[in-house]
């Protein structure tokens, strides 16, 4: 096991510093007017270490992180593929990185030439009449679409239609995204096969149904076979359907929400457009939608008259549920996203869903063959899949816990763990397009070790990792007392 990486103060010394990257000396007069409650008394409590120190010591912990670019990261619902590095390359060019937010449009129309036909190629990908591109995350996202199913509601003075009909297998924060729109959420079951349950559908739409929340393929990993008919039963009774892009991957290509009857759906430009991805952002969740909810899309969008680009405000759409953020996103991120799709070509956008479902489907009946069970075995995988450990936990008293720590021993990040909460024991694994046959197969052989580890030393894999700087820590008490503050050691 590798020793403990220090916090970089337990390398300072007195008098050592980086004299070429220290900051000038301010004048006595610059601090002249700063009141003198406001000065420090002492200096700051800053580490004393050379630059060489410094550079070997950050660049260690940045070694120490799993990631796309270190290594395989098959995280479900997610979508954590490669991010090519052209797209950050060219997203970063002066011209674009300079561009001040505030300038006037006559001197941004390359961008925003750029985000006018980012906004036309989702929707074509997407099959929406509309497009809106300011939305900062995929949960964001989700409000933006709920808020546009009430703000269509209430303008139809049908103020009765709170509801929100949310499936089991729905993406985890659809509850709470219509919650926190003010809407009453209706959970409804699946069946066996993982499809939404029509039955239990009929019965919760009704005069109060704003609309349904659900992704295609589920968090299941199966594609919902009977969406039309969900479509015309929510449609029916006066609802609206909103699709959770998280899923968006597994079909890019081959078919689109639009086409399934869905009136609105945000897509993760950070997941299915390869932008980075983790750490809590930067994101881009665009929405887009079709012809009843273009007169409520959140603002600004990007209008083109004749050959000019101009930002579309309240006067264009004055029933708009109106901003949800600063300018107009996070223009890096949608920059690396309009790259990406211009990268691709619709052929190459093609091949994504096409890889993404092959490399899943391989995978998964590879785990098979080596004795795992699929938690859906009659049905084909999208792009992700599920297998179930309870029958490991029953025999041997490992978890899916266990297997996931086992797996940051043998160089893999883990799969989701227990989520979707309907199946024990679950792993939600997504490999993406970007994975090679070699790194499928080294994944299949590290799961396939694990699982002789449980049958024949069970305590090896419920004690992992082994390892990594830091063994198993407790959860609860790390959520519970989170320490994040150095404090110097008391002197004798």
């Amino acid at each position: 096991m590798p020793a403990r990486e220090k916090v970089i103060f337990e390398y300072s010394h007195p008098g050592r510093g980086a004299s070429d990257q220290w900051p000038a000396e301010p004048p006595a007069a610059a601090l002249a007017d700063l009141p003198a409650k406001l000065r420090r008394a002492r200096p700051p409590e800053l580490p004393e270490v050379g630059e060489l120190e410094a550079v070997r010591h950050f660049t260690r912990l940045s070694q120490l992180n799993f990631s796309i670019d270190t290594h395989f990261y098959p995280l479900g619902s997610c979508t954590m593929k490669y991010n090519p590095k052209a797209c950050n390359q060219y997203a970063m060019l002066p011209e674009l990185l300079a561009r001040h937010p505030l300038a006037p449009e006559s001197h941004g129309q390359g961008f925003l030439a750029c985000m006018y036909e980012l906004q036309e190629m989702l929707k074509e990908v997407t099959g929406m009449q509309g497009v809106a591109l300011s939305p900062m995350a995929g949960a964001h996202g989700e409000f933006a679409g709920v808020a546009m199913i009430r703000a269509y509601h209430r303008a139809r003075g049908d103020l009765k239609r709170t509801e929100i009909i949310v499936p089991e297998a729905a993406h985890g924060t659809n509850p709470a995204s219509a919650t926190m729109c003010g809407c009453v959420v209706r959970e409804i079951p699946v069946n066996a096969q993982g499809d939404v349950g029509l039955e239990a559908l009929k019965a919760a739409v009704g005069p109060n149904t704003a609309g349904i929340m659900l992704t295609n393929p589920s968090t299941l990993g199966v594609f919902e076979r009977r969406i039309e008919e969900v479509a015309r039963i929510v449609h029916e009774a006066g609802g609206l359907l909103y699709y959770d892009g998280a899923n968006l991957n597994a079909i890019l290509g081959k078919v689109r929400p639009g086409d399934m009857g869905f009136d609105v759906i945000h897509m993760n430009l950070h997941k299915t457009f390869s932008t980075p991805h983790g750490g809590g952002g930067p994101g881009a969740g665009a929405v887009g939608v079709g012809t009843r909810l273009m007169p409520f899309m959140p603002l600004p969008i990007v209008g083109k008259e004749g050959e000019r680009f101009r930002w579309l405000t309240q006067v264009d759409l004055p029933q708009s549920i109106g901003r949800l953020s600063a300018f107009m996103g996070n223009a890096g991120v949608l920059l690396r996203a309009y790259i990406y799709m211009r990268l691709l070509g619709r052929d190459g956008m093609r091949r994504v869903g096409e890889y993404a479902t092959l490399n899943a489907n391989y995978l998964l009946t590879r785990l098979k063959a080596a004795g795992f069970d699929a938690a859906y075995p009659e049905r084909r995988a999208s792009h992700e899949f599920i297998v179930t450990l309870k029958r490991q936990a029953r025999e041997h008293n490992v978890t899916a816990m266990d297997f996931a720590k086992r797996l940051l021993d043998y160089g893999f990040h883990a799969p989701t763990t227990y989520f979707p909460l309907l199946v024990p024991e679950c792993l939600l694994i997504e490999p993406t397009e970007t994975e090679s046959k070699d790194i499928l197969d080294a994944f299949v052989a590290a799961m396939s070790q694990i699982q002789k580890e449980a049958e024949q030393e069970p305590e090896r894999v419920r004690g992992a990792p082994h390892t990594m700087p830091v063994r198993r820590l407790d959860d609860v008490r790390a959520a519970r007392q989170l320490d994040l503050t150095w404090k110097p050691a008391a002197q004798p």
